[in-house]
């Protein structure tokens, strides 16, 4: 799939639904212990990392962005849709947000001593993963804590209708922990831990915690 094609549609579905994806995920984190406790664990490797700027890539409404500010980093958010910018920073006026795209991230090289994209590779199709990857390490200082939360499984499906009923037009990637460890791994960093979550449902979710390397 060409990457201005995918870009683009995902682009357009998120502006589409913001505001009806934020009022449904406002409360998510207090109905997800583990997410939390995954967050509360990244902050800890953050502050021991010696604190800094904490960027949320894919951050959407602003919602996790705004937990990690609770948790004491200097988090920030990007998101390639402007609509979710524009409702994180009605809902979170005092953080700073950005539109931007995880394939081209508009920060300096060792800028930030922490990443998170927290459900946001979902809709970057395989080949354009390792690129990702590589500007998230580019940004990355050396030894920077990176947490990516995924669905798990096998394969893509295609998504038309979301968050309210609203129209949507993007493919929903499933991946297994030791595939995006491994793609990790070659990008240039240590994969440290992953944890499996809600294994039991049809899509289960997993939450991977890496170090760039120096």
């Amino acid at each position: 799939m060409h990457a201005d094609r995918w870009l683009a549609d995902t682009r357009t579905s998120y502006d589409t639904v913001a505001v009806s994806y934020a009022d449904q995920l406002r409360e998510a984190l207090a109905g997800a212990p583990y997410l939390r406790a995954a967050l509360a664990l990244f902050a800890d490797l953050v502050h021991t990392a010696g604190g800094g700027p904490v960027a949320d890539v894919g951050c959407g409404p602003g919602h996790v962005t705004a937990h990690l500010h609770k948790l004491g980093l200097d988090a920030f958010g990007i998101d390639l849709s402007s609509g979710m910018i524009d409702v994180a920073r009605r809902d979170h006026p005092r953080l700073r947000f950005e539109v931007g795209s995880m394939t081209d991230l508009d920060l300096a090289d060792a800028s930030v001593v922490g990443l998170l994209a927290f459900w946001s590779l979902i809709h970057v199709p395989d080949e354009a993963v390792p690129a990702v990857f590589g500007h998230f390490r580019r940004v990355l200082r050396p030894g920077g804590p990176l947490l990516l939360g995924f669905h798990v499984g096998d394969g893509a499906r295609l998504k038309t209708q979301g968050y309210g009923g609203h129209p949507m037009n993007v493919h929903v990637h499933r991946r297994r922990p030791e595939q995006v460890a491994a793609c990790l791994r070659n990008a240039g960093f240590t994969v440290e831990a992953h944890m499996l979550i809600d294994p039991d449902e049809n899509v289960p979710g997993a939450v991977l915690f890496a170090r760039r390397n120096s």
